[in-house]
Parts: C-alpha cells; sequence; structure tokens
C-alpha cells in the first residue's frame, strides 16, 4: 500500500492541498486489496484526490467509507471516480448522511459502473428526496452486475418502496437486498410484494421495523422461500447437467474413438485395395499398351496388304491395258497385212516399179513387227515378274496373317496369364479383406467386451452413486442435526443479543435516569435559587418597610433625596423584576426537561415496543428456518427420486449404446 499512499500524496499536492495524516496513516496500515478508511473525517481534497486515484488503481477489489461524515461534494466526486473502475466488488458507504446529490451520485455510479456486487447504504438518507431516490431506483433496474444493496435506515416511505419495485420488476441481477427499519408501509409492502412474481433473481428481502402487516410479511417470506428453492433447483440442474455433458462427452469420445479406429482400418483396406488396383491397372495398362502396339502393327501390315492389293490392282489394270493394246497392234497388224496383201495385190497389177518399195515398207513393217513383238515380249516378262511379286506378297501376306495370328494367340494367352495372375491377386485381397473383417470382428468383440466391462463399472458407479446416496441422506441427515444445532445456536444468539440490548437499554435507562437525577438535582438547586431569592425578596420587602418607615421619620430630614431613593427603589425593584424573570425561564427550562423525560419514556415504550416486534420476527424466522427444514426434507426426498431416475436413465442409455454398437459391428460382416 505504500504506492497508495505516494499516490495519494502526489494526488493532493497536485490539487494544491496537504495530504490528511490520519488517511496516510490508515492507507499505511492496510491490507492488499482493500481500502478501508472507516470513521475518517475526509475533506473534499481527499476525496477529490481518491476519486481519481480510484479509476487507476487496479489492485482495489474493496472500498470502506463507513462512517466518514462525507460531504455532498466529496460523495458527488469519490462515487465519479468510481464510475470508471472495473476492479472494485463491494462498496460501503454506511453513515454517511448521502442526500439528493449522493442519491444522483449513486445513479450515475450504477448506471456506468459494472463491477461493484456489493454495495451498502445503511444509516443515509436517500428516502428523503423523492426524485433524487426515483433517478437511483432507475439506474438500478438497469444494472446487470449488483447483486447484495443494503439500505436500512435510509428514511424510505412508500413512494420510494414503489419506485424499488418498479426497479425490481425490470432488474435480473440483485440477489439479496436489505429494507430492514425504515417507513415503507402499507403500501410499500403491497407494491414490493406484487413486483416479486417478475423478478426471479431476488432470494433474499429483508423487511422488518417497516410497520409492515404481517400477511404482506408471510408473502415476502413465502416468495422469497420459493426463490430459494428456485436458486437451489437451478444449482442442482447446473451441476446435474454439468456431470451428464461430461458423461454423454465422456461417451462421445468413446464412441468417437472407436469410429477413428473403424475408419483407419477401412482407410487402411482402402489403400490397400487402391495399390492393388494401381498395380493391377498399371499391367492391365501395359497388355493394352502391348495389344494397341499389335493392333498398330497390324494395322500398319494391313495398309501395306492394301497398298499392294491397289499396286497389284494397278498392275493388272495395266497388264490388261498391254493386253488390249496387243490386241489392237494384232488387229492392226491384220488388218494392215490385209491391206498391204490388197495393196500388194493391187501393187502387183498396178506397177512392178512399186514392189521394191513395198518390199521396203514390208521390210520397215516386219522391223517394227519384231519391235512390238520385243515390246510384248518384256510386257510379257514385267507381267510374269509382277505376277511372282504379287504372289511374294500373298505370300508374305500370308506369313504376316499367321505371324500375327500366331502373336495374338500368344497375346491372348499372355492376357488370360494376367487375368489370371489378376483374379490370383483378387483372391488374395478377397482372404486379405476376409482376415481384416475377421480382424475387425474380433477387434468389435473387444470393444463389445470392453463396453461390457464399462456397463459393469458403470453398474459400480451406480452402486457408488447408490451408497453415496445413502452417505448424501447421512450427511442430510447430520445437516439436519447441525441446522437444528444452528437453530440453538441462533435462539441462544438471539438471547445473548436480547440480553445484550436488555443490558443496553438498562445502560440507556441507567443514563436517563441519571439524567432525570441531574435534572431533579438541577430542580432542586433552581427552587434553592428561588426560595434564596424569596428570602432576599422577603428581605428586601423587609428593608423597604424599614426604608419606609426611616423614610417616614426621615421624610422631612430627607426630602431633598426623596427622588435618589425613589430613583434606588425602582432600581431595586427592576432587579427584582429582572430576577423573577430568570426565574421563570428556569422553571420553564425545568418544565421542558420534564418533558423531555415524559418523551424518554414515551421512547423507552416505542423501544420495548420494537424489542418485542423483534421477538416476533425472531420467532417468525425460527418459524421460516422450520419450513426451510421441512422443505430441504422434501427436495432431499425429490433428490432421491431424480437420481433413482437419473440412473435409470443413464442404464437405459447404456444400453441402447451397447446394441448399438453390436448392429454397429455386426454390419461389416454382412
Amino acid at each position: 500500500m505504500q504506492q497508495l499512499r505516494l499516490a495519494y500524496s502526489r494526488l493532493c499536492k497536485e490539487g494544491g492541498a496537504e495530504p490528511q495524516e490520519a488517511v496516510l496513516q490508515r492507507l499505511q496500515e492496510l491490507p492488499r486489496g482493500r481500502l478501508d478508511l472507516a470513521a475518517q473525517s475526509l475533506t473534499v481534497d481527499t476525496c477529490r484526490a481518491l476519486g481519481k486515484l480510484l479509476p487507476k488503481d487496479a489492485l482495489l477489489t474493496e472500498v470502506v467509507l463507513s462512517d466518514c461524515m462525507l460531504s455532498e461534494e466529496g460523495a458527488s466526486l469519490l462515487l465519479q471516480g468510481l464510475c470508471a473502475n472495473t476492479i472494485v466488488r463491494f462498496l460501503d458507504l454506511k453513515g454517511n448522511n448521502l442526500q439528493a446529490a449522493g442519491a444522483e451520485a449513486l445513479g450515475q455510479l450504477l448506471r456506468q459502473n459494472k463491477s461493484i456486487q456489493s454495495l451498502t447504504l445503511e444509516w443515509n438518507n436517500l428516502g428523503s428526496w423523492d426524485d433524487a431516490f426515483a433517478t437511483f431506483c432507475g439506474a438500478l433496474a438497469g444494472n446487470s452486475a449488483l447483486q447484495q444493496l443494503d439500505l436500512r435506515n435510509n428514511q424510505i416511505n412508500h413512494k420510494g418502496a414503489e419506485e424499488l419495485a418498479l426497479a425490481l420488476a425490470c432488474n435480473t441481477s440483485l440477489q439479496q437486498l436489505d429494507l430492514r427499519w425504515n417507513s415503507i408501509g402499507l403500501l410499500g409492502g403491497r407494491a414490493l410484494v406484487n413486483c416479486l412474481p417478475r423478478n426471479r433473481g431476488l432470494w433474499r428481502l429483508e423487511l422488518a421495523g417497516n410497520n409492515i402487516p404481517g400477511d404482506i410479511l408471510r408473502a415476502v417470506e413465502q416468495a422469497m422461500a420459493h426463490s430459494q428453492q428456485r436458486q437451489a433447483a437451478s444449482r442442482e440442474n447446473q451441476a446435474r447437467t454439468r456431470v451428464l455433458s461430461k458423461e454423454v462427452q465422456h461417451l462421445q469420445e468413446e464412441k468417437s474413438r472407436q469410429f477413428l479406429d473403424l475408419m483407419e482400418t477401412i482407410d487402411k483396406q482402402r489403400k490397400e485395395m487402391a495399390r492393388s488396383s494401381r498395380a493391377s491397372a498399371a499391367r492391365m495398362g501395359q497388355l493394352q499398351e502391348a495389344l494397341n502396339e499389335r493392333h498398330s502393327i497390324i494395322n500398319a501390315l494391313k495398309a501395306k496388304l492394301q497398298m499392294a492389293e491397289a499396286a497389284l490392282a494397278l498392275s493388272e489394270q495395266k497388264a490388261q491395258g498391254l493386253g488390249e493394246l496387243l490386241a489392237t497392234t494384232e488387229q492392226e497388224q491384220r488388218s494392215l497385212a490385209q491391206r498391204q496383201a490388197k495393196e500388194h495385190r493391187l501393187e502387183q497389177q498396178e506397177a512392178a516399179e512399186r514392189e521394191s518399195k513395198l518390199l521396203k515398207d514390208l521390210s520397215a513393217a516386219n522391223e517394227k513387227n519384231l519391235l512390238l513383238r520385243n515390246q510384248v515380249d518384256e510386257l510379257e516378262r514385267k507381267v510374269r515378274s509382277q505376277q511372282e511379286q504379287l504372289f511374294l506378297a500373298r505370300q508374305e501376306l500370308t506369313n504376316t496373317a499367321a505371324e500375327l495370328k500366331a502373336r495374338a494367340i500368344q497375346a491372348e494367352e499372355r492376357l488370360e496369364l494376367e487375368k489370371n495372375r489378376s483374379r490370383q491377386s483378387l483372391e488374395d485381397l478377397e482372404q486379405l479383406r476376409a482376415k481384416e473383417v475377421e480382424h475387425m470382428t474380433r477387434h468389435l468383440e473387444e470393444s463389445e467386451r470392453a463396453m461390457q466391462e464399462r456397463v459393469q463399472r458403470l453398474e459400480a458407479s451406480r452402486l457408488t452413486l447408490e451408497e453415496e446416496l445413502s452417505r448424501v441422506k447421512a450427511a442430510a441427515l447430520s445437516e439436519r442435526g447441525q441446522a437444528e444445532e444452528e437453530l440453538m445456536k441462533a435462539k441462544n444468539q438471539v438471547r445473548l443479543e436480547e440480553q445484550q440490548r436488555l443490558a443496553h437499554l438498562e445502560e440507556k435507562l441507567r443514563l436517563l435516569v441519571q439524567a432525570r437525577d441531574e435534572a431533579q438535582s438541577a430542580c432542586l438547586q433552581q427552587r434553592q435559587t428561588v426560595a434564596d431569592a424569596q428570602a432576599r425578596a422577603s428581605q428586601l420587602g423587609l428593608q423597604v418597610e424599614g426604608l419606609r418607615r426611616r423614610l417616614e421619620e426621615l421624610q422631612q430630614e430627607l426630602s431633598n433625596k426623596d427622588q435618589e431613593k425613589v430613583a434606588e427603589v425602582t432600581r431595586v425593584r427592576v432587579e427584582l423584576q429582572e430576577q423573577n424573570g430568570r426565574l421563570q425561564a428556569e422553571l420553564t427550562a425545568q418544565e421542558a426537561l420534564k418533558e423531555k423525560v415524559a418523551a424518554l419514556e414515551r421512547q423507552l415504550k416505542v423501544i420495548a415496543g420494537d424489542h418485542r416486534e423483534a421477538l416476533l420476527d425472531r420467532e417468525s424466522e425460527n418459524a421460516s428456518l422450520r419450513e426451510k427444514l421441512r422443505l430441504k426434507e422434501v427436495e432431499i426426498a425429490r433428490i432421491r427420486e431424480e437420481e433413482a431416475q437419473r440412473a435409470n436413465f443413464l442404464q437405459n442409455a447404456v444400453l441402447a449404446y451397447v446394441q448399438g454398437s453390436s448392429r454397429r459391428a455386426t454390419s461389416p460382416q454382412k
């Protein structure tokens, strides 16, 4: 806390003020995380420095400023500093006489601060200002962090209670509200009772000492009991939900782990099958490539054969053309021989001179005939050679066809071998798959045995839960005994508090008696002074009478001093009148003291009535505790039933899970 002390001193010096020694001493002695300045009279400068310090300090979780006699400005500065704080959880402003400005500053704090969970405002005057308290209640309606609020002895009337009821109808976070020793009355109590059905979070509401009828108090107690039961049920449901969620999560993890194992084995099988299929596909691809090569070779040979057939057709066409040409030449030769014969006969007839010429022409024709014969021979040789080539091509074609047939037979044999090999590999894969299936069945049987063992463990856990339930029952009985002991302790504490209160009242009564004795002694002294004054007045009267007689005797001698005597007498009369006035004032003061004594006696009567009401409240609290014990017993019985139902549900869920796992185990075999 040395750092906090230095920061406070620095901020005070920056503001032009001296730090308070008492505050510095208290800051040096504070525990870590707690700022306790209770019963310290804080100045405005100190409040300003603390208001600047609180938003920056991240170590303080509790701030106690009870009985600090804060002014309106100082309280506003402190609360403005707390508006930006996100660490403080507990704030105590007890006994600071906060009024309108303080209520508005508190409303601003509740609107802006989201971290304060407990706020103590006991012994203030927030309810005396209707508008400011309405602002405070409006801020309380929108707050979502405050859980505990103490508004004891704040002069809250029925209008303030109505504003609080409107705030409680909208608030969802407040759990405890203390409104004891205010002036709520019948109308305020009804407003609070009417708002309770719309509030689900409040489970403790104190209304003692507010002049509220007993039926409304009982209705509030019943509503609070229902709220407490609802809170307990919600906490129990949350605990059960967490337990069931953990169990379901565990089962899901187990199931997911088994599923992952199964998927891993399936993936392994798929990878093995994919690898074998890739190998077979590669082999089939190689065979297909070989077949494609053979087909390409066959196609090339077929193309060559077609080309040879086309060449043969061309050569046949050429031979046919040559034969036609030979026929035409022979026909021409016959026709020419006929013409020559005709011409020879004609020439023999015409002239002998032309005979030589015809002989020459004949020799030329013979030569030409020889040439044509030579050409025919050559053409016949070419035809024979082409026929031989055609025969060779046909022989080669038959050889290639035989070779292709042999190669096709070999390819078919290889294909058959590859088919046999692939069939063998498929059979091996089938045997491997059968082995894997057998392994999976064994694994599933083992998992089924594990599940059966887990069922046995769950049965054992159920037995342990039943034992725990019996222990809980014993603990409930012990808690009941402890509650009865606590009830006895509470009764003893109530008796001790009553004794202490009676001792306190007796002390007050003793002090009042002492004050009354002092007042009586003062009255006796006043009476003595009055008697002295009366004796003095009688003496003065005697003196006056003596003086009168002396005046009558000395009237003639002291005629010149009559005026002085009259003045002296008047002065004495004035003094007597003043003394009488003082005595009258003292008598009125004595009467006022008597009235104060009567008021104190009336206050004693009121305190005695409040004491009786407190005793009645304690008796009602004892009755409510007995009712709570009865409700706890009913709740324990309900918990037993719910635990039995939960055990049945768990058993059914486990059986359903085991049956589902057995069905899943048998499905891969099918």
